[in-house]
């Protein structure tokens, strides 16, 4: 056990600031089966932190209070099915970055942006 960070957290983790909370974690939820782990919800309805676990990583989020643009960010997550949830995101609203290949390097890949405008990639490891 780290007594630097929380149980459960990685070292680095995606923080991802954006306009509505509530329903990038419904995206989250349903492209990556994302468990919720945190919110921190105001009294106005906005949301200051939320953190959501994907497979073994953590990826916090919150809404911008000072008025600003959210930040779009890109993130890669492995999977176990690229394709599955490549089909998952575009379902819930993502527009295709990148059809599901595979790649040179030994991974299956995919893009997407959510409907926040994050970027998300997303792979599969097929072959050493």
């Amino acid at each position: 056990m780290n007594h630097y960070k929380p149980d459960g957290h990685n070292a680095v983790s995606p923080y991802l600031l954006v306009a509505s909370v509530p329903q990038l974690l419904e995206f989250l939820a349903v492209t990556f089966g994302a468990l919720e782990l945190y919110r921190a919800q105001q009294p106005d309805g906005s949301v200051k932190h939320a953190e959501v676990r994907i497979d073994d990583s953590v990826v916090m989020m919150g809404e911008r209070r000072d008025g600003g643009e959210p930040l779009c960010c890109s993130t890669h997550v492995y999977v176990a099915d690229v394709d599955a949830v490549y089909r998952r995101a575009l379902g819930a609203g993502a527009s295709s970055i990148a059809e599901p290949r595979d790649q040179p390097f030994g991974d299956r890949t995919a893009g997407f942006r959510d409907p926040q405008g994050n970027i998300w990639w997303v792979g599969t490891h097929i072959a050493d």
